[in-house]
């Protein structure tokens, strides 16, 4: 029986209504109007258009048109929308401001759409939908703070809880957990399951990452990450249902040199950092925007401090750069930052030991020392880890004693510093992705830059670029052709005579990296020569694109050429009476004479030390502020992060009190100074995180007419964990270095 009729009922039993007038009482007017006959009309005209608030996409994105044609208008919560066609309903969620949880999805690695943690309502759809693998269309309606939408995921979050251990208190991973997040959101403060919770064994991926497999939800995207980014088949999924487990085919070591970006992307407490396990809370450590040292890449880097003391180095996000991955011995080797760090100025005695003496006494000596000996008997070296600051008093200072013999690590007896465009990567390190052929010469960018490699493999396995190299026999990580060992490969190409010369002839952008070791070469100038004229065939370098690169090294390599540090002769060391290393740990010291004077200005006792006769205690990159200049010619610098070491100074300005004491005082004495000086030598170096492109090309050279020798190419980097005075000092670059024989 209907509720209305049973109300009738009793209003006529209690009298309130007569019988006669219960046909009226029950008698319903149907009115028929434009508005109901057209429904959408009338919506139409119920709701005014009117003016939606702006959002902003989630994070600061920007949304990139290629074809505007192609762009189609979603609805996000009524919210209109454009977005380029092919874009999930995730990342329209995402452009319109909202930020959808999800735990498989990762927006640089391929769609798993395991998690279901992104379910979204879309208006037609049966059920709701997983937005990380839905493709957007055109007129689309989602929904995504509905009651059925927010019921989906709690169901999904009660799962993956459901064999969660209750680890936040001891898990490393507290505090910047997205599953800890997503539970605030939409856990409950209890569980129904009452079965006893599986567990599962932990793994040995090696010294970097720590494993916890019982936290681990199936996201899958360090597998994904492994076989994509890093190009190891080391990880995958095994087992299936309940005894479903992350882990390596067989017993071995997760061997990439890239390993330690799984640490980042696991959105849980499953893959922590080894080093840092049970070290500081993250909400304890200070963060310092800065960059990377270790190689010529100038990695963006954020270093955790505390106190005086750092803690871990994690990624900064850098489109152009390292997009948003770091290089294992980017992250790992801050350990060397507090091992055996030089802390007060000492002299030599008689008895080959050294004395800690006070500033004034020991640049005195050095003082009364250069004064002694002629002005070319003098030479200066800078190490890998310098600065441009403290290059450019170098070389005012040994200019002001006469000498000119002054030169960085890495650059070769006789560098070619005249064509900016002879010594950096024209490309761009982004713009490698638009290349469809790469010629690698002398080069092994997976040791000598990683991140440089990585871009690489990216471009090779979204447009099959094909890749040839030459030189010695290595594993790339991606398919390529090994054409030869030696220069007379070279020869062949420029000439026509072998097949990979059609490859770049038919390429519509080829592109070439020569390696910095070449540098190092007697016929370095008839290298360049052939490579130009392969340059030259292939149609390299054009106004639209340049792909003729040279790969460095070293961090202060693009900085010195930059600044002009060429010596006046390849063989001043032989002859020199006083040598001035500033952080050059790995000059020739059998070559430097017996009766020569050594002076060591560094942060760490390594190789220099131990044939100087004064050494002065620097500061290291992460405690003084400093400019660089990665490979590709961006300009960048450091910014301190911890308190310098004992009475360490920084480079320059020990160099400039040197001066005063020699009585050649530098017309200096702030950092802004050195940098007006700086601007009227290079002043590229004073445009902050701008790429400055080379004006002129390698045409404007002059022709060589040295022969190409006969000598193969060699293996620049033979350790890739050990390169500098901080990573050879570091004990878990040890440990790499030992454990990880494959790198």
């Amino acid at each position: 029986m209907g509720l209305g009729l049973l109300a009738s009922r009793t209003l006529l039993r209690s009298g309130k209504i007569q019988p006669g007038n219960f046909t009226s009482l029950l008698r319903r007017c149907i009115v028929s109007t434009t508005e109901l006959q057209n429904a959408e009309a009338a919506q139409a005209q119920a709701q005014p258009d009117t003016d939606l608030p702006k959002r902003s996409p989630v994070g600061g994105a920007r949304v990139h048109f290629p074809n505007p044609e192609d762009a189609i208008e979603v609805f996000v919560d009524g919210y209109p929308v454009k977005i380029p066609k092919g874009m999930t309903v995730l990342q329209a969620c995402e452009i319109a401001g909202v930020d959808i949880p999800r735990f498989c999805y990762h927006s640089r690695l391929s769609i798993a759409g395991n998690c279901r943690m992104c379910l979204v309502e879309v208006e037609k759809s049966p059920k709701p939908v997983a937005s990380c693998a839905m493709p957007a269309l055109p007129g689309m309606k989602i929904k995504t703070d509905t009651p059925i939408a927010k019921k989906a995921r709690e169901g999904v979050m009660e799962f993956l809880l459901m064999n969660h251990p209750l680890d936040c208190p001891i898990c490393d991973q507290g505090g910047e957990c997205d599953l800890q997040d997503q539970s605030m959101a939409f856990g409950s403060d209890r569980g129904r399951f009452t079965e006893t919770k599986r567990s599962v064994v932990d793994k040995n991926l090696g010294p970097l990452v720590k494993t916890v497999m019982t936290r681990c939800i199936q996201c899958t995207r360090c597998v994904r990450f492994a076989t994509e980014i890093a190009g190891v088949q080391d990880l995958g999924m095994l087992g299936r249902g309940s005894g479903e487990e992350i882990g390596t085919y067989v017993e071995r070591l997760m061997t990439s040199e890239l390993s330690g970006n799984v640490i980042d992307i696991c959105p849980v407490g499953a893959l922590t950092s080894k080093p840092f396990a049970f070290k500081a809370r993250n909400w304890e450590l200070k963060g310092t925007e800065t960059i990377d040292v270790t190689d010529a890449v100038g990695s963006n880097i954020r270093i955790d401090s505390r106190g005086p003391e750092v803690m871990r180095i994690v990624p900064r996000l850098n489109e152009d750069i390292n997009e948003e991955w770091i290089s294992d011995k980017t992250r790992f080797f801050y350990d060397g930052l507090k091992r055996q760090r030089l802390n007060d100025p000492m002299i030599r005695g008689p008895d080959g030991r050294f004395k800690a003496v006070s500033w004034r006494d020991a640049l005195a000596v050095v003082a009364e020392v250069i004064h002694q000996v002629k002005p070319d008997e003098i030479v200066g070296v800078a190490g890998k880890l310098s600065d441009a600051e403290s290059m450019m008093a170098l070389k005012d200072f040994l200019n002001k004693m006469g000498s000119n013999n002054v030169w960085c690590e890495g650059n070769g007896p006789n560098p070619n510093a005249d064509i900016r465009s002879g010594y950096i990567m024209n490309t761009s390190i982004s713009g490698l992705e638009k290349a469809d052929v790469f010629l690698l010469v002398g080069t092994q960018p997976r040791v000598e830059a990683a991140m440089v490699n990585a871009r690489i493999r990216k471009t090779v396995r979204a447009t099959q670029a094909k890749v040839g190299y030459v030189g010695p026999a290595t594993d790339l990580n991606y398919d390529h052709e090994h054409l030869g060992t030696g220069p007379q490969i070279l020869k062949e190409i420029a000439e026509g005579r072998h097949p990979f010369s059609s490859t770049l002839t038919n390429a519509k952008n080829p592109c070439i990296i020569v390696g910095a070791g070449v540098f190092e070469r007697n016929d370095k100038d008839a290298i360049f020569s052939v490579v130009e004229t392969i340059a030259g065939r292939a149609k390299v370098v054009r106004p639209d694109w340049n792909g003729l690169n040279v790969l460095l090294l070293n961090a202060a390599q693009a900085a010195a050429l930059d600044l002009g540090l060429i010596p006046d002769s390849g063989k001043k060391i032989e002859s020199s009476k006083f040598i001035y290393l500033m952080g050059a740990d790995d000059v020739n010291l059998e070559k430097v004479p017996e009766d020569a004077f050594v002076v060591y200005q560094g942060h760490h006792g390594d190789r220099g030390v131990y044939r100087a006769n004064v050494i002065f205690p620097a500061s290291a990159f992460s405690e003084k502020e400093g400019t660089y200049v990665n490979t590709e010619g961006c300009v960048q610098t450091t910014v301190p992060a911890v308190p310098t070491v004992g009475d360490a100074r920084d480079d320059w300005k020990i160099i400039r009190a040197l001066s005063e004491v020699a009585g050649a005082c530098l017309p200096y004495d702030s950092l802004s100074a050195i940098r007006s000086r700086m601007r009227t030598v290079a002043p590229n170096l004073l445009n902050i995180d701008e790429r400055q492109p080379a004006t002129f090309s390698y045409s404007l050279k002059p022709e060589s007419h040295q022969e190409t020798g006969t000598v193969p190419f060699g293996t620049v980097v033979e350790n890739f964990y050990m390169t500098d005075s901080i990573t050879r000092a570091s004990k878990v670059m040890a440990q790499c270095r030992t454990l990880l024989l494959k790198i």
